[in-house]
């Protein structure tokens, strides 16, 4: 069965897909495109709180883009401001403070569930517009002369001008494609948890760097905090399969009391980690999106900001470009605009992953007056604070 052509195929209907088709859906009904989401997993009727719910930090800058697109409002009732965030180097003496009332913004950035930031988008869509394949997956993808054919694994096929792979960081399509990617192994997992303090967390997010590896608490509505805390693989390994009460010792002597006494943990979840770059993200009728266009190491809090950014780029493109989509030129366009901010934000979090990874003493005392003169230097620690809200290559 083949269905009726549309402009645009969404290759994956998780949260940087449905934010480019909600970015693209005003523009998009007044051109009358057809935009379609294809997506495995099927959304839920219903928002349904968990205490273990995965979360994302969410940069100042990816706030302005979902105002602009209308739906921060919605997105606010659980989204956890941070106010401050505290970055410090495990027994040394240097650290770090930055504050959004020093910076004069509302919030350094925000962390919400991604279950209620996927409910909010999917509200958002319109029907009219945005139509669903769903669950259903695309197994296949062939170049036609004005588009590509996706077959799908219901062997129904579907032609599209413009196919956007935002199917992950492991994404089978992009390896079917022949799309090169860059790797840089850093033999480190992350292991994600929520956790309950012992005190108020009041907005304040902690990055905590020590010499098995960085953690991070972030602070998430209902005083709970998400925990990212980087290690060697085979240590996660074993602190993945403690018991709750000997996992929070250790994370406790890690971390100190800042927050006071750690006192519940949820479930616990490993990510080996890996930095990777897809070496073309854009050929005629095709880009590559989100994680399938770089997957970062998570501590820095970078890698879904920049596929906003990313989406909000492409998006403004599409629609500002008098062709159809899949023109070659508004993608190469797209590409060349983002070039430098995608080059700064992977390198800033590359650097800071493997700076704060070593162990080396003099290093180590380096790494720390870096961090004492981030603190009392106002200019360096504005790069910083911008970097931090997403904010590092847009003009003031």
């Amino acid at each position: 069965m083949t269905l009726a052509r549309v402009n645009l195929a969404i290759i994956g209907g998780g949260l940087v897909g449905a934010s480019l088709a909600l970015a693209l859906q005003a523009g998009a009904k007044a051109r009358g495109w057809r935009i379609v989401l294809i997506e495995p997993f099927a959304p839920g009727d219903g928002y349904q709180p968990s205490y273990d719910a995965r979360s994302t930090a969410l940069s100042y800058g990816s706030r302005q883009f979902y105002e602009r697109l209308g739906v921060w409002s919605s997105i606010a009732p659980r989204a956890q401001a941070i106010g401050h965030i505290h970055v410090s180097d495990r027994g040394r003496f240097g650290a770090a403070r930055l504050s959004a009332a020093q910076e004069q913004v509302p919030a350094l950035g925000y962390v919400a569930e991604n279950a209620w930031l996927g409910h909010c988008l999917w509200q958002a869509l319109d029907p009219e517009v945005i139509s669903w394949r769903c669950p259903a997956a695309v197994s296949s993808l062939h170049v036609l002369d004005d588009g590509y054919r996706l077959t799908l694994d219901d062997h129904s096929t579907l032609d599209c001008d413009l196919a956007v792979l935002a199917d992950g960081g492991r994404s089978g399509l992009r390896e079917q494609l022949g799309i090169g990617v860059t790797e840089r192994a850093y033999r480190q997992s992350a292991l994600i948890a929520n956790l309950t303090p012992g005190q108020a967390h009041a907005g304040e997010a902690f990055e905590r760097f020590t010499d098995d590896g960085p953690l991070a608490l972030l602070p998430l509505v209902d005083n709970r905090c998400a925990l990212v805390w980087t290690r060697p693989s085979q240590d996660a390994q074993r602190l993945a399969g403690l018991s709750d009460t000997q996992f929070l010792g250790e994370l406790q002597q890690a971390f100190g009391y800042r927050l006071g006494a750690l006192r519940q943990v949820g479930a616990r979840h490993l990510y080996p980690l890996t930095l990777i770059e897809a070496q073309e993200q854009v050929r005629p009728h095709l880009v590559v999106l989100g994680n399938a266009a770089h997957s970062l190491h998570p501590i820095a809090g970078q890698g879904y900001n920049l596929s906003l950014r990313d989406t909000e780029v492409l998006a403004d493109a599409l629609l500002q470009s008098p062709a159809l989509p899949g023109d070659f030129a508004t993608l190469q366009a797209y590409c060349q605009r983002q070039r430098q901010d995608q080059q700064l934000t992977v390198g800033f979090s590359d650097r800071v992953t493997r700076l704060f990874g070593r162990t080396d003493p003099l290093l180590a005392a380096g790494r720390n007056l870096g961090l004492l003169g981030l603190d009392l230097l106002p200019p360096a620690k504005r790069w910083f604070a911008r970097q931090a809200m997403g904010l590092g290559t847009r003009p003031d």
